[in-house]
């Protein structure tokens, strides 16, 4: 997918993967209902940021990653109706291998 943003500094845009709708019994889960996702896949990666001697000290994480993230972590916003969130690379926890 190709997006039009580009984060500044340390940040990451970061789709969340949504979890199944329903349980293992057969139960649907209204949207109400379900929990944050945490898990996610990197769209976009900032340039990162500088040191104390200008240089840019690179993310650890590239786009195509997929990662998990502290549930309440980022900002959301929506494009083309889809849910992408925008967050520091400190946000992120580990990198999904």
């Amino acid at each position: 997918m190709t997006i039009s943003l580009k984060p500044l500094g340390n940040r990451v845009v970061v789709e969340p993967l949504e979890e199944e709708e329903i349980t293992s019994g057969g139960i649907v889960l209204p949207e109400t209902a379900k929990e944050k996702p945490q898990k996610g896949n990197v769209l976009a990666v900032g340039p990162g940021e500088r040191d104390d001697d200008g240089k840019r000290i690179p993310l650890d994480v590239k786009e195509g990653d997929t990662v998990l993230f502290a549930k309440y972590a980022g900002t959301e916003i929506k494009i083309d109706g889809k849910k992408m969130l925008i967050m520091r690379e400190s946000d992120l926890l580990a990198i999904v291998e």
